[in-house]
């Protein structure tokens, strides 16, 4: 078997990844011509040109890992940001088939890769779909895992997002439309959006009510903002089980040791829509791992950037250095960190150490 056989082979759990951002290229051309939408370039043409700048580089000037301030060689000449395709895919889809039709699609791309559960986030529903409402869209998106669940024997749940770059009270009433229609495949809530946009502690009031109503809470974390201290107050005023990304908690040694007693699951990926920053993150992520940090791979936007849970599993393995034993054990930290009942975690870990040690 050979080395990237291997790595895809792997049994996986993706918990960190959004939903737009895993839709094929393909999807995105097929959609945008039939909705005749107004674009710069073609679709092919900017998905292959997504690259998002990064923030001011005087707020990175001093960091413990350097953060590269200056371009990188592989950039386009013609950049188009993450969120900018993001609201061109969302303008794209136009019903309840369409929103089946992504979800299926993210769940046979991960199937291809080796993950046998995976957890997406969703944002609102747009304006252009208000027809549909909360509840026609999830249960838009249900039909898709259900299929999937049908036709490769995954298993998958929902978070409802949360855009930090708008107000405490609307994601107090984001969480309330939430709590308020629960669904079975709706387990929990993420915080999503730049860091730099909206502080943690601006949703505490909605995080509260997530956690009363018995919703998981995870958020991105010192992704953005160079500090450690957003991810203290992500798990100890937000109640957060897991954090994303979280590569900034390197800045504060006492943080860190108390992440590793504590074994917070970070989800971290490779991979970014920002250039120039893919080899500080594989740096950071990196020094996670040696610091003890209990790190678990998830591609985020797999459709976009482009990766898989395959290539950030070649990543660690092949870039950083990662033993396939380290790669074990991550799997086996996803399945530990995802958030199925009981029950089903249970029997998903006996089937994940199964298959380990028939690798």
């Amino acid at each position: 078997m050979s080395d990237i056989d291997y790595l895809r082979a792997i049994p996986k759990v993706e918990l960190h990844c959004h939903l737009i951002g895993t839709v094929r290229s393909s999807t995105f051309a097929e959609l945008a011509r039939r909705a005749k939408l107004d674009l710069p370039d073609t679709p092919e043409r900017i998905y292959a040109d997504i690259n998002s700048l990064p923030p001011d580089p005087a707020l990175y000037a001093n960091t413990r890992i350097p953060v590269p301030l200056t371009r990188s060689a592989d950039e386009p000449d013609v950049s188009y940001s993450l969120f900018r395709v993001s609201a061109w895919v969302i303008e794209a889809l136009r019903d309840a088939d369409d929103l089946t039709r992504i979800v299926y699609e993210a769940f046979e791309d991960a199937h291809a890769n080796g993950v046998r559960h995976l957890e997406m986030s969703f944002d609102e529903v747009p304006s252009h779909l208000s027809a549909l409402g909360y509840r026609g869209s999830v249960e838009a998106y249900a039909e898709g895992i259900r299929m999937a669940e049908r036709d490769f024997g995954m298993s998958g749940r929902l978070l409802a997002a949360i855009d930090r770059s708008r107000s405490g009270d609307e994601a107090l009433a984001r969480v309330r439309t939430v709590v308020n229609d629960p669904h079975d495949y709706v387990v929990g809530v993420g915080l999503d959006n730049l860091e730099t946009a909206g502080p943690p502690e601006r949703f505490a009031e909605a995080y509260r009510l997530a956690g009363e109503a018995g919703l998981r809470r995870t958020a991105h974390s010192s992704e953005h903002a160079p500090i450690a201290a957003n991810t203290i107050t992500c798990l100890d005023e937000l109640g957060c089980d897991r954090i994303d990304h979280g590569y900034f908690v390197l800045e504060d040694d006492a943080v860190v040791s108390r992440l590793r007693q504590e074994n917070t699951p970070f989800l971290v990926a490779s991979t970014t829509s920002r250039r120039s920053w893919r080899p500080w993150r594989r740096a950071s992520i990196a020094a996670m791992i040696e610091a003890g940090l209990n790190v678990i791979p998830c591609a985020d936007d797999p459709g976009m950037f482009p990766t898989s849970l395959t290539e950030e599993y070649r990543i660690l393995h092949q870039e950083l250095g990662v033993p396939r034993e380290r790669l074990h054990a991550m799997a086996l930290s996803g399945v530990d960190a995802c958030w199925l009942p009981a029950a089903e975690k249970a029997a998903l870990r006996a089937r994940f150490a199964k298959e380990l040690a028939a690798l």
